[in-house]
């Protein structure tokens, strides 16, 4: 099997890409900023369906005026703990930073902080947040709903989300163990990632528009994704909508815009951000033993066949991020392509690569 032509970017420069484009379109540069640590988080952890390949959606939506490049967002203080964020329909990008932002202040004024979001868009990589928290020294936990592409179990319309949660808690050395996962087998950005690279997706990933299995992730799209687990799945995606959704006052129930195909209204996403003390309990010296304690126990264990070593959740992201920053990142040269398109229609430099 041939395999496609790979290039090296080096992060710095697709960061300064990424500011480019965004501030072509009126987005200020500190948001910009936002949304390129971001995307550009997502390919160095190795989550390429998250990440620089996403560019072209978000700025379609800003040329069509579906989101706000300089929104007016607004932070509202509800108790000595909390807060609630309208987004003012900005990029989600920057929403979910200034609303976990709002939790960490909270968090070291009170202990803890928790602040709901909404009228927001999609915001990419959900780990980003929860490493906004466990790099400045804190537990954390984020959750978001989504535009409907999967069923309740025992039905068969799309209502619920393939919404991530994810949870981090830091380590010594300014490491953290972090889980970021949807509750359907795979998300739709992998099956998209699929169709443009023209790969077929594994059985049991989704059905198509009549229910039935398919591989070919251009029918998967136009049917559901299905949940981890059966209806075990299927509750976690409705909890990401009550949590998101119903608890912050944004779209829930199927309501959700969905950023591909709803072109003529805003997404209305909602997330919750929480973000807390690690020594509330326990010291902050005692946790991190407590923390290690655990790590060594579990990477330790004696390993099932076919493994040559149990990791952390997270820990493989982390290497990869590591050797990305010191290699640079890999691309195709067909998203090599799609981005210097993306450059064109901005008016800005293409990317610069190796």
């Amino acid at each position: 099997m041939s395999h496609p032509q790979r290039v090296l970017v080096a992060v710095a420069d697709a960061e300064d890409f990424v500011v480019r484009v965004m501030g072509a379109y009126g987005v200020p540069a500190a948001d910009a900023a936002v949304v390129a640590q971001c995307l550009l988080r997502a390919d160095l952890r190795g989550v390429t369906t998250h990440g620089l390949m996403r560019l072209p959606v978000y700025t379609d939506r800003l040329r069509r005026r579906l989101v706000s490049a300089r929104p007016d967002l607004v932070v509202t203080r509800t108790t000595a703990a909390t807060a609630r964020v309208d987004g003012g329909n900005a990029l989600g990008f920057v929403v979910a930073h200034r609303a976990m932002s709002e939790a960490i202040a909270l968090a070291g004024e009170a202990g803890i902080g928790m602040v709901g979001a909404r009228h927001s868009n999609h915001f990419g990589m959900a780990a980003s947040y929860v490493l906004q928290a466990t790099e400045a020294g804190l537990a954390a936990m984020v959750f978001t709903n989504a535009s409907p592409a999967m069923p309740p179990w025992g039905g068969r319309e799309p209502m619920l989300g393939t919404s991530p949660l994810a949870f981090g808690v830091p380590r010594p050395g300014g490491r953290s163990i972090v889980l970021d996962m949807s509750p359907s087998v795979a998300s739709r950005g992998k099956i998209r990632q699929a169709a443009r690279r023209g790969e077929q997706i594994p059985p049991g990933w989704a059905l198509d528009s009549g229910g039935a299995p398919t591989t070919d992730p251009a029918v998967a799209l136009r049917g559901v994704v299905l949940p981890i687990g059966g209806p075990k799945g299927s509750g976690l995606s409705l909890f990401m909508d009550i949590f998101g959704g119903v608890l912050t006052g944004a779209a829930f129930a199927g309501e959700v815009g969905d950023q591909y195909k709803d072109l003529d209204r805003a997404q209305d996403v909602g997330h919750l951000f929480l973000a807390l003390r690690p020594d509330l309990f326990v010291t902050a010296r005692e946790l991190a033993s407590r923390v290690e304690t655990l790590a060594g126990r579990i990477g330790g264990g004696p390993l099932a066949a076919g493994f040559d070593e149990i990791l952390l959740p997270g820990e493989g992201e982390e290497r990869a991020e590591a050797r990305h920053r010191a290699e640079g990142i890999d691309y195709t040269q067909g998203d090599i392509e799609l981005l210097r398109a993306e450059a064109e229609r901005a008016g800005v430099k293409p990317l610069a690569f190796r």
